[in-house]
């Protein structure tokens, strides 16, 4: 009779031999939060330029809608 073959199990994008867990010593990589908050603290100007234009271009379009829509 035929063997039946063996399925593979779907890839999860990781092996154990590249998970963190699996590499002794290893950190595991900071979250993208983690790095988002330590480019603010570096880049401390630019990111309030940006949060200002944002803050004023929004203000900006409601206050545009609000007059044509009134």
């Amino acid at each position: 009779m035929n063997q039946p073959t063996e399925v593979n199990p779907p890839e999860t994008g990781e092996n154990e031999a590249t998970a963190p867990a699996a590499i002794p010593g290893a950190k595991p990589q900071p979250s993208y939060v983690k790095l988002a908050m330590r480019n603010m603290v570096r880049k401390r100007g630019t990111s309030i330029y940006h949060f200002a234009l944002t803050t004023i271009g929004l203000l900006t379009v409601l206050v545009g809608l609000a007059y044509l829509t009134r």
